[in-house]
């Protein structure tokens, strides 16, 4: 390129900055919608809605309402109005709820929609939603701690699905620039999540950082896998999903047998991990509480801290007794049940309860207000983590 066209090019340059800097200049010249805006009582929230006729908002910040379900009456989020100016901003100020991570979402003329405003966001399965996080005592490790580890997105085959699958695997601090090894808490979620539910809803990274820096948690390994037998990965990822009939007896436990002969002979090959029961502990919640008892169940002896979270028996479980025994003969250090009074599992956390205490199996009953939400499961996760290991 000569002279004359290398100056022509840096004038065209300097003239398109220009102009998009004069274009960036007027659209910040505006005066920004800020939502949520949390102050020291009230908490504001804003929507440019001009054409809407109404606006509404829903959020776990709100009183709930009950809705009938398969399971029964549920509870879930009311709804509330917001009002409109004469620019066409729709806004609402409430009282600053109780510290906690809440998740909520704007109703525009009955089509629910995410704060446009905000950029904090969580999915939930097939669902992104929007984040209100109040700060205080409870939601103190629930924000970035000084020391933070790491979070793995893992590919491995699992023989037993036939699947070559993906998982996540939090590394302490240090972890990375160390030789260390760690014990390792494998940590399950429930119906409709996926790998990632536990570090995006549970903010498991958050919680585990924030008390491995302040002493209260032993450093450890975290791995979350995939629940769902018949997919690779999460659906973001677009991959095909295959047919699974939980209901066929061929295939129970399945996804169980493949924690234990797949995923942690790949964690004990591939991390450095303390690779004995001892240095092993397994929780989860709703679905993966399910999964939780039947690998303490189908292998006593396999996993020493065993954490089932907003899950108990269901059914008829003729052999549950047989089970039960079989694990107190092969031991463990830690049995922690969880559940919420509130929650439509709580009946069957009752009758765990009882069956443990029937077949003289030491445990802790842990109850909490409140029901099947994510706002239990960081507070579970949050109390028994630094029971771990020790």
């Amino acid at each position: 390129m000569n002279r004359k066209n290398i100056l022509l090019s840096i004038i065209l340059l300097a003239f398109f900055m220009g102009a998009y800097a004069q274009e960036l200049s007027n659209f910040m010249n505006r005066k920004p919608i800020v939502s949520p805006e949390i102050g020291k009582t009230e908490v504001t929230f804003r929507l440019l809605a001009p054409s809407a006729d109404s606006v509404q908002i829903t959020g776990g910040f709100l009183p709930t309402v009950k809705i009938e379900t398969s399971f029964g009456k549920m509870d879930v989020p009311g709804k509330t109005n917001l009002t409109k100016d004469e620019a066409g901003l729709w806004s609402i100020t409430l009282p600053l709820p109780a510290p906690e991570l809440y998740t909520y979402s704007f109703i525009v003329d009955g089509v629910s929609i995410n704060d446009p405003n905000n950029i904090f966001l969580q999915r939930d399965g097939t669902r992104y939603l929007s984040v209100l996080l109040i700060p205080g005592k409870k939601t103190e490790n629930y924000v970035e701690a000084k020391k933070r580890g790491n979070l793995h997105q893992v590919w491995y085959d699992s023989p037993t699905l036939g699947l070559n699958r993906r998982l996540f695997v939090y590394t302490p601090y240090g972890y990375e620039s160390g030789k260390q090894s760690y014990p390792v808490l494998y940590l399950l979620h429930g119906a409709g999540g996926d790998e990632d539910a536990w570090s995006t809803m549970g903010r498991t990274c958050q919680i585990l950082d924030n008390l491995i820096e302040k002493g209260l948690a032993v450093p450890m390994i975290c791995v979350m896998p995939n629940g769902n037998p018949n997919q690779m990965a999460a659906k973001t990822t677009q991959l095909p999903e295959g047919e699974f009939d939980f209901r066929d007896p061929s295939r129970k436990n399945l996804y169980v047998n493949s924690i234990v002969k797949d995923i942690v002979p790949y964690i004990e090959k591939n991390f450095r991990v303390l690779a004995d029961p001892d240095h092993r502990a397994i929780a989860g919640l709703s679905m993966g509480g399910g999964h939780t008892i039947s690998a303490a169940n189908e292998y006593p002896g396999m996993f020493q801290y065993i954490c089932p979270l907003s899950m108990g028996l269901w059914g008829e479980q003729p052999d549950i007794d047989e089970k039960l025994q079989g694990l107190k003969k092969a031991g463990y250090k830690l049995y922690w049940l969880a559940c919420g009074k509130g929650d439509f599992v709580w009946e069957s956390a009752q009758k765990l309860d009882a069956k443990l205490t029937e077949n003289g199996l030491k445990h802790t009953f842990f109850v909490s207000e409140g029901g099947h939400t994510w706002d239990n499961w960081r507070m579970y996760l949050n109390t028994f983590a630094p029971l771990l290991f020790k």
